[in-house]
């Protein structure tokens, strides 16, 4: 079969550093090709070519499109012979409507007018391909991330789109929603329309993918063909990271509920927080939870059950109203009313939104690393320089952060790396307990590897940490002890060593029917 794509022999450099070297990557007509490799494996890079972002003169081989050699000055040219590209971070404008999102660069009509009647009409067409049941002139704003992502998709479809590109479409989606999107893939597919699907996701790539590529080191170094048979995770995994990974998750002697060094470092009783916006939807549900010294506690359930809210809730009423109830550390009553108090008392909170809220993108790394415990290098409410510059060298060597130099501006690093500072932001603040929200969302393999031995080191060095993660292979593989979440109250509790996908799906569907400690069972 005639390639679709062709990318011959791609080489890209940035200021000496040696981005991609000679890649070689093909599409089929009507294929879905996932695009596989660690955070800086130069699989954006590669994308970034192939749309124009990087102009035609700024790298070395060629690309060739449905037979003939392009030349792409810029992302217009490639939209124009149907090369569409989704990013991550999605381009809608919040307080447009969706028909104004969709046509904001070419609405219909004649001699400067807009023809307003064909834009609504031609919105509601591209909804129902993509299965999106909403209004054109819904604000974007007004709705979930899950049907953003669809109507970035129809945005594509207006454009005519023949390759589509997806970076990271689901890493913000729930399980619902990113099995709704694959499936569009696969109906897509069905269409002729070519898919290039960027994800860390391995379980999805699988599924819809019909060949993988891996990149590593700015290198092709695989691609395997699906249609000979399913391809094992640990395959991929193993080129990824150029090493057999035995085991997904680092060993640790699991402790079970109960055991532990004394009385709980961290808990809290007859926790409740009500919305922010509407004071009678109580939202967390008079809750009781413990974390022992050196303990790993996880948090499972679905999306909207609540835990993230409860760890806001509890991180200096950061999130909530109507907040009641006590907290402890160490056995003494904690005020949490602040953020500045909680950090004062010994908590941290890693948030799942390192991007927005969790760093400065635009300020260097040394900055982030000290940002939540300024006093400390500002003795005299000055800060020293060379004091701020010795603490930010010592956590990039002991978080093995990969960077030029602590005065690398930080939204240039990669995801896991991005990780890597917003831990040592908090780990700066010397906390007793650590709450770390999604904690590896958005980061591969190797990086997530390094953040759960980090994770094992803190538990180690005798601290509490609580973990929130959607993955629960994640919790299974790294806690232990697995607390369930449903609805804003706890509905089981797992040894680690216990615990499975199915018993933790069956106490979330119980709805809180069954006490707790009789899921144990």
């Amino acid at each position: 079969m005639n390639a679709l794509l062709e990318m011959q022999g791609i080489s890209k450099n940035f200021t000496g550093v040696k981005a991609l070297s000679d890649v070689r990557f093909t599409v089929r007509p009507g294929e879905i090709h996932a695009l596989v490799g660690e955070n800086g494996a130069g699989k954006s890079t590669l994308m970034k070519v192939l749309s124009g972002v990087y102009p035609h003169g700024s790298y070395d081989g060629a690309i060739v499109f449905d037979g003939e050699e392009r030349r792409f000055r810029d992302i217009t040219d490639s939209e124009a012979v149907g090369i569409i590209i989704i990013h991550q971070e999605l381009a809608l404008i919040p307080l447009m409507s969706i028909a104004e999102n969709i046509f904001i660069a070419n609405p219909p009509g004649r001699f400067g007018i807009i023809d307003r009647g064909t834009v609504q009409r031609r919105t509601r067409e591209l909804l129902a391909k993509v299965g999106l049941d909403e209004s054109p002139d819904t604000l974007v704003t007004n709705i979930g991330v899950g049907k953003q992502q669809l109507v970035e998709i129809a945005k594509a479809l207006s454009k005519k789109v023949r390759l589509l590109i997806l970076d990271e479409p689901t890493a913000s989606l729930s399980e619902k929603d990113s099995a709704a999107l694959l499936d569009l893939l696969l109906e897509f597919k069905a269409q002729g329309i070519a898919s290039i699907l960027i994800s860390h996701k391995l379980n999805e790539v699988s599924k819809v993918a019909d060949r993988i590529t891996v990149l590593r080191d700015g290198r092709t170094v695989d691609t395997m063909d699906c249609h000979d048979g399913a391809v094992e995770e640990d395959r991929i995994i193993a080129k990824m990271v150029d090493r057999d990974l035995e085991h997904r998750y680092p060993k640790r002697e699991p402790k079970s509920p109960g055991t532990g060094s004394g009385e709980p470092i961290f808990k809290v009783s007859n926790w409740s927080a009500y919305h922010p916006q509407h004071a009678d939807r109580q939202v967390i549900k008079n809750l009781d939870f413990e974390v022992r010294r050196g303990e790993i506690v996880g948090i499972a359930g679905l999306m909207g059950a609540g835990r993230t809210e409860f760890a806001m809730s509890i991180f200096g009423r950061a999130w909530g109203q109507k907040i009641s109830g006590r907290a402890e550390i160490e056995g003494r009553e904690a005020d949490l009313s602040t953020v500045r108090r909680a950090i004062d008392a010994g908590l941290a909170y890693v948030t799942e939104d390192r991007k927005h809220l969790g760093l400065l993108l635009a300020e260097d790394i040394r900055k982030n690393v000290t940002l939540a415990n300024l006093p400390a290098i500002a003795p005299a409410r000055v800060i020293d320089d060379v004091e701020e510059l010795r603490v930010a060298a010592d956590y990039r060597a002991r978080m093995r952060i990969r960077c030029h130099s602590v005065f690398q501006e930080t939204g240039k690093l990669s995801g896991g790396n991005q990780q890597k500072v917003v831990l040592s932001k908090w780990l700066f603040t010397d906390p007793k307990v650590l709450i770390l929200d999604e904690p590896t969302r958005g980061i591969d393999v190797g990086a997530k590897y390094e953040i759960y031995c980090i994770i094992n080191e803190l538990a180690d060095a005798g601290k509490g940490v609580v973990v929130i993660s959607s993955e629960m292979p994640e919790l299974i593989g790294i806690c232990d002890r697995i607390c369930v979440m449903n609805e804003g109250s706890f509905v089981g509790e797992f040894a680690g060593g216990e615990a499975t996908q199915e018993k933790i799906m069956r106490a979330i569907m119980r709805k809180g029917e069954t006490r707790p400690k009789e899921l144990l069972a």
